[in-house]
């Protein structure tokens, strides 16, 4: 399969391009970069966790949405801009402590839109969220 991404990206890439911002202040971290796929972590913990202690069900679409829109930034051609459509989540199983890892995959690359798939799971690798977000591709003007 030939490699997704139009121009050169890397976790050190998204970790820069993401210092004071909210993925920072929340502690989300990149984790890896594949040819078709990206993956990042956010932690649970007291600025993760809704006042029942378990993970709020925003910081999960925070990091699917995340995921997919730089996977989505760096598919779209050169000069292109990306911004979200739509996102989904469903919320499967709660989480109280560790991480959640996200790991986010392209389903539909074209010329206007882009949909991305973004699989969350806990520390026992157990499914907590899935997502899908759809991203509008602009053209430059």
């Amino acid at each position: 399969m030939p490699l997704l991404w139009k121009r050169p990206l890397s976790v050190d890439i998204l970790t820069r391009l993401h210092v004071g911002t909210t993925v920072e202040h929340l502690g989300i971290e990149f984790l890896e970069v594949g040819d078709d796929y990206l993956v990042a972590r956010a932690p649970v913990d007291a600025r993760t966790k809704q006042p029942a202690g378990i993970l709020h069900g925003g910081i999960s679409v925070v990091l699917a949405e995340t995921l997919g829109s730089c996977g989505a930034a760096w598919a779209a051609a050169e000069g292109h801009t990306v911004v979200g459509l739509d996102i989904n989540a469903n919320h499967l199983r709660s989480a109280t402590s560790g991480w959640v890892t996200g790991t986010a995959r392209a389903i539909h690359v074209g010329r206007s839109t882009q949909v991305w798939q973004i699989d969350l799971v806990n520390d026992a690798g157990q499914p907590t969220c899935v997502s899908r977000l759809t991203m509008a591709v602009l053209s430059p003007r």
